[in-house]
């Protein structure tokens, strides 16, 4: 189909409500956009997903389609524009992702002396690891940085009281967990030991 008056009938039926008429249409030009559109995104179902976006935005933008210019420029105008679009979103996306490694590259914690003062036991700094997110931002804002409980409610905009009872949870799950591990090596030792 290669007539502007075919293109131009299709995309009038497809105004009128027909679904076969913008079938014909898919048909008609899917193996030219299919070529196009995987040419130059390469990866296959990014292509498909591009594709299937430029027939979307044919079928919505088909109101704006001027029957007295040719159908295919105006197609493959769409085409590129989801294409530009994709390739704008793809580098956001791995901007995003170049951008997340380097923070997570940066974010090396130095265990220096003070901080291996602090907390020097590997076993009990994996129980404060695993505990519930609520209860380890106490803990770290308290034995790690030193703030007293006070500022601890004013940072987390949190009574006072939920700070000491989170505190005295945390340190209870810590114990109950350093006392298994303890049973669980065969070990009788006391805990407040350095």
């Amino acid at each position: 189909m290669n007539h502007p008056t075919e293109y131009a009938k299709l995309v009038a039926l497809t105004l009128a409500g027909s679904r076969d008429a913008f079938g014909e249409l898919y048909e008609a030009t899917i193996k030219d956009i299919y070529k196009t559109v995987y040419f130059l995104v390469k990866e296959q179902s990014d292509a498909e997903d591009v594709i299937q976006e430029i027939y979307i935005q044919v079928y919505r933008s088909l109101e704006k389609f001027d029957a007295n210019r040719p159908f295919r420029p105006w197609l493959m105008g769409i085409v590129m524009r989801q294409i530009q679009a994709h390739r704008r979103k793809r580098w956001t996306h791995v901007r995003i992702i170049k951008r997340v490694e380097q923070i997570e590259q940066a974010v090396v914690y130095d265990f220096s002396n003070e901080v291996v003062n602090k907390v020097s036991n590997r076993s009990l700094l994996a129980c404060v690891d695993r505990l519930p997110f609520k209860l380890k931002i106490v803990i770290t804002l308290h034995y790690l940085n030193d703030y007293t409980q006070e500022e601890i409610a004013s940072i987390l905009e949190i009574p006072l009281g939920t700070v000491k009872s989170r505190i005295h949870a945390a340190l209870q799950k810590i114990r109950k967990k350093q006392n298994m591990n303890i049973l669980a090596r065969g070990r009788v030792e006391k805990l407040n030991e350095s």
